[in-house]
């Protein structure tokens, strides 16, 4: 079954970084937007920065900076660079596949804990 396969989740400690992959088969991120979700504790899922079908980044409010998303499409990837990590990041992240009258795709879902 086609899904989306992410990894470089793990442990940090606050103030540092780590870098998302995501592997997302062109049959699926050609035609859709792509991007990373998140989900903290306490919290409902909520949207981090994705890519347009057109590929433009757009990135939430309370990314402030810290996180930038980039592509290979050579390679079928989507990262999600994560600098100056805080507690509050501390959740589950997910890759995620999407667009209008599409099938709609998502990880399963990786850790990422940040330690005060």
């Amino acid at each position: 079954q086609v899904q989306l396969e992410e990894s470089g989740g793990g442990l940090v400690q606050a103030g540092g970084s780590l870098r998302l992959s995501c592997a997302a088969p062109r049959s699926i991120a050609s035609n859709r937007d792509i991007g990373w979700y998140r989900r903290l504790v306490g919290k409902q899922r909520e949207l981090v920065a994705y890519f347009t079908t057109g590929d433009i980044a757009n990135y939430e409010k309370f990314v402030k900076g810290r996180f930038t998303i980039s592509r290979d499409d050579s390679q079928n990837m989507v990262y999600l660079q994560m600098t100056d990590l805080k507690p509050e990041d501390t959740g589950i992240y997910y890759c995620r596949a999407w667009g209008a009258y599409v099938k709609d795709y998502w990880g399963k879902g990786m850790l990422v804990t940040v330690s005060s």
